[in-house]
């Protein structure tokens, strides 16, 4: 298991500290829920975390099958709910891929975009929309 430290300096910040490599990261409340909103917010990092898992799983194939993905780029949205409890609706998700949308191993690099670990533990309500941006 992966120990990750995480620390609260109050005015809704906290402040986790990853403990294999000792890198830190810094959360605040967003402004609409009575924080300051200068760093991600824990809702912020849950989509973050799913456009770098979709981004690592799809570099993990491209390494495997000698895919340039240099330049491969992904813009994620996050919807929240307009009623209580607070909580994600939507992931709107563009992946900016740097080869054709003809390549032979599209469906490949599709396929891991749609099985990171961090899509299977996303709940189901949650409803994710992935873009596909081909550009060579």
């Amino acid at each position: 298991m992966v120990e990750i430290q995480i620390d609260y300096k109050g005015q809704l910040r906290c402040v986790a500290e990853h403990m294999p490599s000792g890198n830190k990261l810094v959360s605040d409340a967003p402004v609409d829920n009575q924080g300051r909103g200068e760093s991600f917010s824990p809702t912020d990092m849950v989509a973050t975390a799913l456009g770098t898992c979709i981004v690592t799983i799809m570099g993990i194939i491209a390494d495997q099958r000698a895919i340039d993905l240099k330049g491969l780029r992904l813009i994620v949205q996050k919807g929240m709910s307009a009623d209580l409890p607070r909580r994600i609706v939507r992931l709107e998700l563009q992946i900016y891929v740097p080869v054709s949308e003809n390549h032979p191993d599209r469906k490949a690099l599709e396929d891991a975009a749609q099985n990171c670990p961090v899509q299977h533990s996303i709940h189901p309500e949650i409803e994710v929309n992935i873009d596909w941006r081909w550009q060579a």
